[in-house]
């Protein structure tokens, strides 16, 4: 009912767009000319045919509104490629105004979209008012079906609601908490298969949830294969957690579908206003304290002799390695071959003027540098010396994923307290941790909260010497 619905919604939205265009063009309200009108017919009925090809009207419950959206203004596109190579060929393009195609194809696609995010908006707020659910039965153990209990309710609004968790085999003593041998965060708990298979056709439930890993593929056979002519909606959702640090989405490749199991978390379309914000905020950077890193420039050279920057190997993205730039702090000095000394307290090999740029790190403008040239972002993980990569990449899980993306000039780690010296693994481990979770949680407005909150607690912290 509410594909047929959509249909109709779209199909009217196409009509209004086109009279809209034809008012646009002719500066008056006027009906649709002839050819106007069999442009109409044409793209009402490839509209009719592209897009459920294009998977528009399928259920998005749960599912991203861009994706609908893209879906939807790359299909009125097809659309009107398509109406306007037909009249090429039947030699009418003559008597059919550019202009109009033109105020057309805005105008339906902002209908198109505007009526998607209304209708897609509904949705969501009748789902979360408890209407139009889904009863969702879930295959999988305790941990994996809690989680996915968790997500389900932390989402009232895709729709879902968990009815019963199927664990078969599994005993009281198979759980940290005996009560949840009956139930998961309340959600009952079966085992018996057969009384699984009951509940699925008499309560009507219509999502069966499969959290298995992916060597049970007999069991997941056998669900698939019991309930063939039942018309429920099975998902195979793999638990992979032993196997990977994050919940990577299902990608395509070769036309073949894969989870990355270790990949860059961030996709190159989501990155893009990153990459925009990073070239921007670092010449604008650049600019406005170019004074300053002047002044600075002159006070590092008058402290001790040697050059003003200092220069070292760091990992960039992917493990590709690049100079990062700082104001020198410390005074000339050699180091043994294969060897960092952190500094420290009151360390004698840093300068006066070093000191200060190091404790409010001003020492660290010049990764701005860095930035411009695409080689650090803004925001992200804190690059470290080669040396250091080599001690703790065995020492610490998940440290080498931090190099997935580009080392950042301050992060989520930093603004949580973990700068300066790791004297520790513990603080490390501190560190490495807050990058996992900013790398599993990106999203463009995180990096200006992290941008923000940088400015607004100061670069200075009592780690930082």
């Amino acid at each position: 009912m509410l594909s047929v619905l959509a249909r109709l919604i779209d199909i009217a939205m196409v009509a209004l767009g086109a009279v809209l265009a034809a008012a646009v063009h002719s500066g008056r309200l006027v009906w649709l000319d002839d050819m106007q009108s069999v442009s109409l017919a044409f793209g009402c009925l490839l509209v009719v045919v592209f897009f459920p090809a294009l998977g528009i009207y399928q259920s998005w419950r749960g599912k991203p509104l861009y994706d609908l959206l893209s879906r939807v203004t790359g299909g009125w596109l097809m659309v009107e490629v398509t109406g306007v190579l037909i009249s090429f060929s039947v030699h009418r393009s003559d008597s059919l105004s550019r202009l109009w195609l033109v105020y057309w194809a805005g105008a339906t696609i902002v209908l198109l979209v505007v009526t998607k995010i209304i209708v897609y908006s509904i949705l969501r707020g009748l789902r979360r008012e408890g209407f139009n659910q889904r009863a969702v039965a879930i295959v999988g153990g305790a941990p994996y079906g809690r989680y996915l209990i968790e997500q389900m309710r932390g989402r009232p609004e895709a729709g879902f609601t968990p009815v019963v968790v199927f664990d078969e085999g599994a005993t009281t003593n198979q759980y940290e908490d005996p009560d949840t041998a009956d139930a998961i965060d309340g959600v009952p708990v079966e085992r018996e298969y057969r009384r699984l298979i009951e509940l699925v056709r008499q309560r009507a439930i219509r999502e069966l949830w499969l959290a298995l890993p992916i060597s049970q593929e007999k069991a997941i056979h056998r669900f698939v294969s019991d309930l063939r002519n039942d018309f429920v909606n099975i998902r195979f959702i793999p638990d992979v957690g032993s196997l990977t640090l994050f919940n990577q989405p299902m990608v395509e490749l070769l036309g073949v579908p894969a989870i990355n199991l270790a990949a860059s978390p961030i996709t190159d379309l989501r990155v893009l206003p990153k990459r925009v914000f990073d070239r921007l905020f670092a010449f604008g950077a650049l600019t406005a304290l170019a004074p300053l890193m002047l002044a600075i420039a002159v006070l590092v050279k008058l402290s001790s002799p040697g050059p003003v920057l200092f220069r070292q190997k760091r990992k960039g993205i992917d493990g590709r390695e690049f100079e990062i730039f700082k104001f020198r702090s410390m005074k000339l000095h050699k180091e043994e071959a294969g060897r960092i000394t952190q500094a420290t307290r009151r360390d004698p090999r840093i300068t006066a003027v070093g000191a200060f740029l190091r404790r409010t790190s001003l020492d660290e403008l010049p990764q701005f540098i860095n930035v411009l040239r695409g080689e650090m972002s803004v925001v992200g993980p804190r690059p470290h010396a080669l040396e250091h990569d080599d001690i703790y990449k065995d020492l610490v899980k998940g440290y080498m994923h931090r190099y997935r993306i580009k080392p950042g000039i301050t992060g989520w780690a930093q603004i949580n307290g973990f700068r300066g010296e790791t004297d520790r693994i513990e603080k490390m481990m501190g560190r490495v941790k807050l990058d996992l979770y900013y790398m599993q949680h990106w999203t463009f407005w995180l990096d200006i909260k992290i941008v923000v909150l940088t400015l607004w607690k100061g670069f200075a912290g009592s780690n930082a010497y």
